[in-house]
């Protein structure tokens, strides 16, 4: 089938924001005397839905609050974090979203993140005029790993999920494209070199090599 749209993923795929979300979740748990290693936090949660984050952290802390409190803290406090402090560009980003978007195919922002969390950044960056489309956490009743966010995103660019593709770099987010019946590219970064990628249809090095494949698609 032909490829008519590429739905991307934001954390990590386009703009390297886990330490952010390290800060504001450190910043989040300090009062209640919890800490964590950067390299370590990143690497279990990256990818991972908030609340789900939320319950083991809670649990593993014996934290007196609820999940549901750390996860709306937690977004709360991205959200105005982000407002002053706008992550770095993952290699390629500028060149290849644009690319893509000159070449005719349809984009969609496909996120696990909140909207009050992605807004800013791609406001900020520049970037939310690109996007046929943006899915977030607060679209769907069940995010990533299920396939509701892409099926949403599909729907709303009116292209069928042979026609497209994810790029993706965690293994929720594979998972999630698997659950959509899409073919998803996996790149890795130094937080999720070590997931279980085996799933993703292809593996790449960086979106450049990205914007190769896609060209011999068209």
């Amino acid at each position: 089938m032909s490829l008519q749209a590429v739905l991307f993923d934001m954390d990590g795929t386009l703009v390297d924001s886990e330490a952010m979300h390290f800060v504001c979740w450190s910043t989040l748990l300090a009062p209640f005397e919890v800490s964590y290693l950067e390299d370590e936090f990143c690497q279990r949660f990256s990818g991972r839905p908030t609340l789900e984050a939320a319950i083991e952290i809670k649990s593993e802390n014996n934290l007196s609050v609820s999940a549901e409190f750390l996860a709306a803290e937690k977004y709360r406090l991205f959200g105005e974090y982000v407002k002053t402090n706008l992550p770095p560009l993952m290699p390629y980003v500028e060149q290849t979203l644009k690319a893509v978007k000159n070449s005719g195919l349809k984009m969609a922002l496909v996120t696990g993140s909140a909207t009050s969390e992605a807004m800013p950044i791609l406001k900020g960056l520049g970037f939310y005029e690109l996007f046929d489309t943006l899915v977030t956490k607060d679209d769907v009743i069940n995010p990533k790993p299920a396939g509701d966010p892409y099926l949403l995103a599909l729907k709303q660019i009116n292209v069928k999920s042979e026609n497209a593709i994810a790029v993706e770099d965690t293994f929720t987010g594979v998972s999630a494209a698997n659950n959509a019946n899409l073919r998803v590219v996996a790149i890795a970064n130094s937080h999720t070199k070590g997931h279980d990628f085996s799933k993703a249809t292809y593996c790449m090095g960086n979106l450049d090599e990205f914007w190769q494949w896609v060209q011999s698609q068209l």
